[in-house]
């Protein structure tokens, strides 16, 4: 396969990869999309009136991206995002308050991280990336659902480190959380480079540190001017690297 992507710094020789987890290692949306089928059957709610499990899917997934990116910047906290994102969805496709399913959103977050979708080739790139760099994962995501990925995808061998946001106290992107993760990893900017899939908390995140980043771009969305380097599959990452 050729790739047309140039080295991020050819010049620079990288000994510590940073990646994040969701939606760059592990499938959310896959994982999210199985769990909510399995949820909706569970419920019921085709008979609240939620004829499409699939409309119900891209609704809860619409309103998660865009609490997840709130979360990001520190505009909303953990309690309100998971308050909000299925409350916000079912009132989306009208259902009246009252009949809102109670504990939906504990069981989803109870199954939720026990998929074990990873992205094509996840275990192949990281086990020849293994040989050449020190990893690290970086990871905006709930410490007690980051756990349950990582140790049921049998990822956790791969990385020294595991930084989780909640745990040091603050998020992607602020330059603290990527201070904190270099300072762990007794690494140096200059010989650091972020893989992940959000432009504002890991790529923008990396690159404002003054730290080296690759845009993770599955879905093939539109490379902004400013982003150096984008693989749209995680295969890619052995051309350059």
């Amino acid at each position: 396969m050729q790739s047309e992507i140039e080295h991020p710094k050819s010049e620079i020789k990288y000994k510590h990869l940073f990646f994040d987890l969701d939606h760059t290692i592990w499938d959310f949306d896959r994982n999210a999309e199985e769990t909510l089928h399995e949820l909706y059957g569970i419920y019921g709610l085709k008979d609240l009136g939620l004829h499409s499990a699939d409309l119900f899917i891209e609704t809860y997934t619409r309103n998660n991206h865009r609490l997840w990116a709130e979360y990001h910047v520190g505009k909303i906290s953990k309690t309100e995002l998971r308050e909000a994102r299925f409350k916000q969805t079912f009132l989306d496709l009208g259902l009246h308050p009252e009949v809102i399913p109670v504990g939906f959103e504990d069981d989803y977050v109870k199954l939720c991280p026990t998929k074990t979708n990873l992205f094509p080739d996840a275990h192949e790139t990281l086990q020849y990336l293994q040989t050449k760099y020190t990893m690290h994962l970086i990871s905006n995501g709930f410490s007690e659902s980051q756990a349950i990925k990582i140790n049921g995808t049998n990822i956790g061998g791969y990385f020294q480190h595991v930084i989780i946001s909640e745990v040091v106290g603050v998020n992607k992107p602020d330059k603290a959380i990527f201070e904190h993760a270099l300072e762990l990893a007794g690494a140096t900017k200059s010989e650091s480079l972020m893989i992940g899939d959000s432009l504002e908390a890991d790529v923008y995140g990396a690159l404002n540190f003054g730290m080296d980043a690759i845009y993770f771009n599955p879905n093939g969305l539109a490379k902004p001017d400013d982003v150096p380097v984008q693989v749209t599959q995680l295969k890619e990452l052995t051309l350059l690297l």
